[in-house]
Order: C-alpha cells, then sequence, then structure tokens
C-alpha cells in the first residue's frame, strides 16, 4: 500500500491494484477567505484515470467540479448518501451515497462509511485493502463516535486533520489527541494542512509539530508522519 499526498486533504491511496483518491481539490487559489499554501503535487488530468473517489463532504475545498466532470463515466465517486446529488450537481457520474457503517467493496478493496462530525452533513470513510486499514477522517471535529471506530476495525494509519483554525472547522490539536487515544492507529498522517486563513486575525499556532508534542506528552506511541505536497509513504 501506497500513501501520497496530493494537497491538503486529496490523498491518493494505491493498494490492491487500485488507485483510490481522497476529497479531490486541484485549485490553486482558494476562495476568498482562505488561500492555498501550496499547489498540489498532480494536476487534474494526471489522476483522471483514478479508479475510485471518496468524497467526506462537499465543502469547496475538498470537491473539485472540473476534476469531477473529467472522470470517465465508470469511476465511482462515494459519499455521504444524504448529499449525494449535491456530488452530482458538482460533475459527479457516478455517484455512490452510503450511510453510516454501510460498506461497499471494489474488487479486493472495502470502503466503510463511517460517522463523522462538521458543519455540514459527512462522512468519514476506512479503507480495507492487502489487510490493511486506513481511516479518512475528512473534516471532523472530535467525537464519541471515534470509539466505536477504533473498536470496529484495528487502524494502521489515520489521515486526519490535527489543527485548526480560530474559528474552529475541524479538531485542533487537543481533539486530534484525543481522537487518536480512541482510534489507536498506529501511523497519523496529518491532512488538511493545504489551506490557511487570509486574515491573521483567524490564524492560529497550531501545527503537526505541536499535534506530535501534544502525543507525546499524552504518553501515546503513535507515529506521526507528515507528507508535504508531492511526498509518499508505504
Amino acid at each position: 500500500m501506497r500513501i501520497a499526498m496530493i494537497g491538503h486533504s486529496t490523498v491518493l491511496i494505491e493498494a490492491a491494484g487500485r488507485r483510490i483518491l481522497t476529497d479531490p481539490y486541484f485549485g490553486t487559489w482558494g476562495n476568498p477567505a482562505y488561500a492555498r499554501i501550496a499547489p498540489p503535487a498532480r494536476t487534474r488530468a494526471e489522476l483522471s484515470e483514478v479508479d475510485l473517489v471518496l468524497v467526506s463532504h462537499n465543502h469547496w475545498d475538498h470537491t473539485d467540479p472540473q476534476f469531477f466532470r473529467s472522470l470517465g463515466d465508470n469511476v465511482p465517486v462515494v459519499a455521504p448518501r444524504a448529499v449525494a446529488w449535491m456530488t452530482r450537481l458538482k460533475g459527479a457520474k457516478q455517484v455512490i451515497g452510503l450511510v453510516k457503517w454501510e460498506r461497499k467493496e471494489f474488487d479486493a478493496v472495502r470502503v466503510t462509511a463511517v460517522p463523522a462530525a462538521h458543519v455540514s452533513v459527512t462522512r468519514g470513510f476506512v479503507i480495507e485493502a492487502e489487510k490493511k486499514s486506513v481511516y479518512f477522517a475528512g473534516d471532523t471535529y472530535y467525537g464519541s463516535f471515534m470509539k466505536e471506530i477504533g473498536a470496529r476495525f484495528r487502524l494502521d494509519v489515520a489521515l486526519m486533520p490535527v489543527a485548526t483554525f480560530r474559528v474552529p472547522m475541524t479538531m485542533g490539536e487537543e481533539g486530534a489527541v484525543r481522537a487518536v487515544a480512541a482510534l489507536s492507529p498506529k501511523v497519523v498522517i496529518p491532512i488538511h494542512l493545504g489551506i490557511k486563513p487570509r486574515s491573521p486575525l483567524l490564524r492560529t499556532g497550531q501545527s503537526p509539530e505541536g499535534f506530535t508534542e501534544r502525543l507525546q506528552a499524552a504518553g501515546l506511541k503513535t507515529e506521526v508522519r507528515v507528507l508535504r505536497e508531492g511526498e509518499s509513504w508505504e
């Protein structure tokens, strides 16, 4: 299994002969409130032939209409069932809506939709392939549901946010430490690091390094592997 950081929450997971892309977002500017820190490592065209796309929710920095339109008609795009219609409106063709704890198999890859908590309808996903389990949290706050995720799955990797802004859109350092305690993953790869508020007043000093220090202070042994755009880990 190989995990490559494309940028922000867009991650390419290669396993069991399948290429799985999470929360595709290839914009380079951001929006009026948030700036993109670095461009994505790959272009839309370079990733248009992936085998499976997972969409945690439909916010602007997790969905890319131009990319969706470039996908072939037979590429499944998995999204929360309640808002699958919105993913279709953004250009995705073969949308599969899942409710929490629902599973779907794509050849040798199994995807389970798991609970998440955000300011919009959202899901996390657990991807199982090659006898490994990867949890993709999307944008989520810490929640007691993570204890059930940790109980149901023996997680090798957690792709999850570990820092947030002054108006919190995801869990920050403290919440991420609580999440690790509940989930017990072997490795955490931080996501949602590709944008920042344009106003300095909305920024915080939270970072993967701060999260790692808190993790160690809590006595948790989970490894933190920070991947910058273009970096990968096996």
